[in-house]
């Protein structure tokens, strides 16, 4: 995006690019943002936030990762997001024992030293 915006850009499952020459009075959410020109307003990104070089930015930023080129210009506050747990894929093998269970012993002989025999 390389021109004016007012209002709010929602990109949930895409990234946005603000250009050198872009201005953006609005909010933005999106999954990746870079930043090249001038935003006012609140970045929240699922994944990364970058502010170029270039950049000016009066605004909070929400993500999960962020860079800030030297050079970059930035008024607001950073909430570095966490990730969510992604769900754990168990795989078993057929041959392995279970774990809770101990394998049995086996018995030799139930005669005792004691016994004489």
């Amino acid at each position: 995006m390389d021109g004016q915006v007012e209002g709010s850009i929602e990109l949930r499952s895409h990234g946005l690019t603000v250009g050198p020459n872009g201005r953006v009075h609005a909010n933005i959410v999106a999954q990746d943002v870079v930043i090249f020109g001038k935003v006012e307003g609140n970045v929240r990104a699922s994944e990364r936030v970058e502010l170029k070089r270039s950049a000016v930015l009066h605004g909070d930023i929400f993500a999960q990762r962020i860079v800030i080129e030297d050079g970059a210009f930035l008024k607001g506050g950073i909430d570095i997001q966490k990730a969510e747990p992604k769900a754990e894929v168990r795989r078993e093998t057929p041959a392995a024992a279970p774990a809770s269970s101990p394998a049995p012993v086996p018995v030799v002989s139930q005669t005792s030293l004691l016994d004489g025999k």
